[in-house]
């Protein structure tokens, strides 16, 4: 049976490629300066401890170096980076009233359509504002805050200032830093405490402006015995520059409380994407971790879980999809704390097309967290003999008295199944694309179903053109 095998640089994304013309009402210079992070804080009209955060982060980001222990980012040059481009259009409350070719832009990403059918509230990023946002009125009795993090800032700046960067201080990392100055954007959540959110929340996030930055905040708050499930989504169209995408998610999982966070990170890959996410769950809590990562040139992403409560619980389901000049180094973090703690990371990769996939994870157990367990699982899928996959695990134990597992899979797509498919009348391609959502079926069923349409849609999208 012979084989042709063709392989195409840069796939038709359809509706996620789909440009809009670049207009904005105020844009800074490319380059990070103090005055231009004066500028980003005076067009917010921030309060002046916000604007001397921004200031010490940018001191911090200019003494730390760039990290050297992951892929390469020497393609990412700041100076030619701008870091705020505020829309053509102010936040609204209807999409009635959110420009044309905005509103277009998230119609076609299925946004308001999901919001009628099966979300409480949504928020809307484009570029480095909100223009949307909206919350269902009777989460809003039962006293549930929904909103941008601008509008944050002004209507519950104490919350804010309480927690905003406490749990992902700007010395963390180089990229954190940087987001310290210059974010703009992303949501602020608080779910009261006995408050049972039945109905998801999610944030879209759409980068439209060439050669530009994305630096988001998103604050949850979850309080005792609360509920909750948040949803994220990102896009880009791709640009022959280079885009950056750094933005920040801290979560805060009280005492019995319950948090979902389901993520899927489509970005062009023009987009180095250098987020930094992480929860501190209380006793007997529960974080979930939801993530798909398909687009970008470069992700440096590990979402970390500190299990710093008795019983707390840290779940996390990955897929990661390597295609060609892609190098996406993805993986997750957890510190069990506490006694009795518990977590369960399960990661799968697939690569093709000389894509690099890299599991990169870390389990540290605290002295005092006797009886805790943990359960790590990383499968790997190469669909072609020139992509790479890496499992980079780190346990660092520092009791005797815990249940901890590591088991990782590398493999070939099997020609043999292939074969038997073929026979059945089904094509090459298509039995290809069968045996890769077959591999990711367990993750896409946690995916709330519009995403985990998205995602098999996304997979169709990266088989097509591989066989020819």
């Amino acid at each position: 049976m012979e084989k042709r095998k063709t392989y195409v640089d840069d796939l038709d994304r359809g509706l996620y490629d789909i440009r809009n013309e670049d207009r904005y009402s105020y844009k800074v210079s490319s380059g990070l300066t103090p005055e231009i992070v004066e500028a980003i804080s005076r067009e917010k009209n921030e309060p002046q401890w916000m604007r001397d955060f921004r200031l010490k982060s940018l001191d911090i980001y200019n003494k730390i170096k760039m990290p050297t222990w992951g892929p390469s980012l020497e393609e990412l040059d700041m100076d030619n980076i701008v870091t705020y481009v505020k829309p053509d259009t102010s936040l609204k409350g209807s999409w009635e009233e959110v420009p044309e070719d905005i509103k277009n832009t998230f119609e076609r990403l299925g946004i308001p359509q999901a919001e009628r059918e099966s979300l409480a509230g949504v928020g809307a990023q484009y570029d480095s504002e909100v223009v949307y946002h909206s919350i269902r009125e009777e989460l809003v009795q039962q006293g549930v805050i929904y909103t941008d993090m601008e509008t944050a800032i002004r209507d519950y700046e104490d919350i804010v200032k309480e927690y905003f960067m406490k749990l992902v201080p700007p010395s963390d990392h180089k990229f954190v830093a940087l987001h310290g100055a210059v974010w703009s954007g992303g949501s602020f959540v608080y779910v009261p405490e006995g408050v049972k959110v039945e109905i998801p929340l999610q944030s879209y996030f759409r980068l439209n402006s060439p050669g530009a930055g994305q630096f988001e905040h998103t604050l949850i708050i979850v309080e005792k015995g609360a509920y909750l499930h948040f949803i994220e989504g990102c896009s880009a169209p791709k640009y022959n520059v280079t885009n950056l995408h750094a933005g920040c998610v801290e979560l805060f999982v009280k005492e019995d409380a319950y948090l979902r966070y389901s993520t899927i990170e489509n970005w062009s890959k023009n987009m180095m994407n250098l987020n930094t996410k992480r929860a501190v769950v209380d006793k007997n809590g529960t974080i979930e971790w939801v993530s798909g990562s398909f687009g970008s040139k470069v992700s440096m992403l590990y979402p970390m879980s500190i299990l710093r409560g008795e019983g707390a619980r840290a779940e996390f389901t990955g897929v990661t999809f390597a295609a060609k000049g892609q190098i996406l180094d993805t993986g997750a973090k957890v510190v069990h704390a506490a006694p009795y703690t518990s977590s369960n990371i399960n990661s799968k990769s697939i690569s093709k097309g000389g894509g690099e996939a890299v599991y990169r994870g870390a389990i540290k157990v605290a002295a005092n967290a006797h009886h805790c367990k943990s359960t790590v699982s990383c499968e790997s899928l190469m669909l072609d003999d020139i992509s790479r996959s890496d499992t980079l695990p780190v346990l660092d134990i520092l009791n005797d008295e815990v249940d901890i597992g590591h088991e990782a899979k590398i493999g070939r797509i099997s020609e043999e199944a292939i074969y038997y498919l073929m026979t059945r009348g089904i094509s090459e391609e298509e039995a290809k694309a069968m045996i890769v959502r077959g591999f990711v079926e367990p993750i896409a069923k946690e995916l709330p179903l519009e995403y985990a349409v998205e995602m098999n849609n996304l997979i169709k999208l990266e088989m097509e053109g591989s066989i020819g």
